[in-house]
């Protein structure tokens, strides 16, 4: 009798062992949550290195059809950066003074303006890879976050690289700003708007005219990070 009662509190035992065996498998078999930060880093992530193949896939467009390459890097982005919120930024207090058709068209303006100073360098450029880093979410503010990266070029030189987002929809994340090597491209565009201002009188629409002209001989070098 009493041996019978030690071998079914040792089954009982074994069926413990075995459950919590279990439990221990089907938690290491199913990974935790990653959390905010890493799912923005994986989103991303994913956007920047279809952006990346789209480039190197039509590295000669550019110089056969301008045009075709405009549309076609203007569908790839359009989900992703918010063009409209950065051209309002570079405007600055100007944008008050600018039609509705005028805002409208800097829009246009700016976007053109983007890929015809950058992407003739980019589509040159020898092969490159971007590793994106981490993405840190503002503890101040949810629904604003960084994410730092690296351009990586063919010869293994490193340039750091930091998008400024925000959350525009209920877990949808646009890009609203780049730091390259320190400089605050939003903030360089919009001196140079400031600039432009200034110099043409006041006349928003002569400004929005030349702005290719404009952001074609801006030289960042030297500028600092203002952020």
């Amino acid at each position: 009798m009493k041996e019978s009662g030690s071998r079914e509190k040792t089954m009982v035992l074994i069926r413990h062992s075995l459950m919590i065996v279990a439990l221990l498998m089907v938690a290491l078999a199913v990974p935790a949550h990653a959390g905010p930060e890493e799912d923005l880093r994986a989103y991303v992530d994913k956007n920047t290195q279809r952006l990346v193949d789209k480039l190197h896939q039509e590295k000669g467009l550019y110089e056969k059809n301008p045009q075709a390459f405009y549309r076609s890097m203007d569908q790839e982005l359009k989900n992703f950066v918010d063009f409209r919120r950065i051209a309002a930024r570079v405007m600055g207090r100007y944008a008050r003074q600018a039609s509705p058709e005028q805002r409208d068209e800097f829009v246009e303006k700016f976007k053109r303006s983007l890929f015809d100073s950058y992407a003739q360098a980019l589509v040159s450029a020898d092969d490159f890879t971007i590793e994106v880093k981490e993405a840190t979410i503002n503890p101040n503010d949810d629904g604003r976050a960084s994410v730092r990266m690296e351009v990586i070029s063919a010869s293994g030189n490193r340039y750091p690289v930091t998008y400024s987002m925000y959350e525009a929809d209920e877990g949808r994340w646009m890009m609203e700003n780049v730091i390259v090597e320190g400089v605050n491209i939003g903030l360089a565009f919009r001196d140079r708007f400031s600039q432009e201002m200034e110099k043409n009188g006041g006349k928003v629409q002569t400004v929005i005219n030349d702005w290719g002209d404009a952001v074609e001989s801006l030289n960042l070098e030297g500028e600092v990070d203002k952020s």
